[in-house]
């Protein structure tokens, strides 16, 4: 098994690292033949609107609507969940790949001045993840399909549906915490 992490922008490398600690190839993706070559991938944070520029510009974009509907796993955070989601309800010219059933507030929280750090409780697990939010997107609406795994101050902060998982924050970004991570793993191995 080999997890592919969006070589756009954003926390590359921080990916990379949470994916080693579990011990699991990997490879960044930048062109369309690295997507081929790998059973699921990682959306990072970054900017959503360069990310989807970069994704169009290479095909990765039309080629990861088609590997959906196949199964294909993706995991989003921050703008990788903006760029997922079905509609953003504070840029509705902005494109999405539609992949998840929510609706999402970009930079939700605020500005960089208002990011801040959380103990997340999330389903399945014993003790809480530390959720780092920078310029985070809030959650408006959850689709019928969609399963919260955790919320904090009453939003949800991180959903799955079908094979896509998403969080609002950065779990790359805690030094040694790789269960999110481990999350997607098992989804992509079909746990």
């Amino acid at each position: 098994m080999k997890i592919g992490v969006l070589g756009m922008q954003g926390d590359i490398r921080e990916h990379i690292q949470a994916l080693r600690q579990l011990d699991c190839d990997t490879q960044i993706v930048k062109k369309l033949k690295d997507l081929k070559e790998v059973d699921g991938l990682i959306i990072p944070g970054g900017e959503s609107t360069t990310i989807t520029r970069l994704m169009k510009l290479t095909g990765i974009w039309d080629e990861i609507k088609e590997m959906a509907k196949e199964g294909f796993p993706i995991f989003g955070t921050c703008a990788g969940l903006v760029v997922l989601a079905r509609e953003i309800t504070n840029a509705k010219e902005q494109e999405t790949l539609g992949l998840l059933d929510v609706s999402v507030e970009r930079n939700g929280y605020g500005r960089q001045i208002n990011s801040f750090e959380a103990e997340i409780e999330v389903e399945g697990l014993e003790l809480p993840v530390r959720g780092v939010f920078i310029r985070a997107p809030i959650i408006t609406h959850v689709g019928d399909d969609v399963k919260v795994l955790s919320s904090h101050r009453g939003r949800p902060v991180l959903v799955a549906q079908g094979k896509v998982l998403a969080a609002t924050f950065h779990p790359e970004l805690v030094k040694g915490e790789s269960r999110i991570h481990r999350l997607f793993v098992e989804m992509v191995n079909g746990k």
